[in-house]
């Protein structure tokens, strides 16, 4: 019984990534239809592993599901794209704030540790696994604020859009970036710098999108 769902998880994964890669690199543009009975052909599977693949993407904001049309590749608007990184970057800001005096020396560490991790997938530019892990490095920041309804909201609005953040960090450059402005984050942090730690923070996010405007020139994120 354990080896049908082994294949059955890795073939999840695989369309997954597989949808992903094609949105971001534009082979799959905004509007057009992801076929079903296509995907299924093409792996030599049933539906069903497609469908999860299809709500997973939809969840992460890759895909929207219509009604008697199928999946379509979500679009994105720069207005979407300004109001996204505007409220997660006051949200992320106000945690890294909260977060200041809860981080331990072992938290701090564990930061640092998981940056230069990511210095490393940044060196070889593995986006995926880097975009897995810097969202851990996110995570125990938000966590240690003690906070769960904010953990919560921010959360849900990252899901949502999280086809915007592996787009802004798959751009030239930007996983570098990425790590740089983490390591001035983890100094704020262990000199519990609150107001320096909520303004990087802030910073982090609001660059995030702005990469993200510059580096698409057409009207909509597709």
């Amino acid at each position: 019984m354990k080896k049908p769902m082994e294949k059955h998880l890795t073939l999840r994964e695989k369309i997954l990534e597989n949808i992903r890669d094609a949105i971001v690199s534009g082979s799959l543009k905004g509007g057009s239809r992801v076929s079903e009975p296509e995907l299924a052909e093409r792996y030599g599977i049933s539906r069903t592993p497609i469908r999860e693949a299809f709500r997973q993407l939809e969840s992460e904001g890759y895909l929207t599901v219509i009604p008697r049309r199928g999946a379509v590749v979500s679009e994105f608007s720069p207005k979407d794209v300004e109001e996204f990184y505007a409220i997660k970057s006051i949200m992320e800001g106000y945690a890294a704030r909260r977060a200041c005096e809860n981080l331990s020396e072992k938290d701090l560490d564990r930061l640092q540790g998981i940056n230069n991790k990511l210095a490393e997938l940044a060196k070889i530019g593995n986006i995926n696994l880097f975009f897995k892990i810097h969202s851990d490095f996110h995570e125990l920041f938000i966590k240690a604020a003690d906070n769960e309804k904010l953990r919560e909201l921010i959360a849900r609005l990252v899901t949502k859009f999280q086809r915007l953040r592996f787009t802004s960090l798959s751009l030239p450059g930007r996983m570098v970036v990425s790590v740089q402005e983490h390591e001035k984050i983890i100094a704020a942090f262990r000199k519990k710098d609150a107001d320096l730690a909520e303004t990087l923070v802030r910073k982090n996010a609001e660059y995030g999108g702005q990469v993200l405007m510059t580096g698409t020139s057409s009207a909509k994120i597709c």
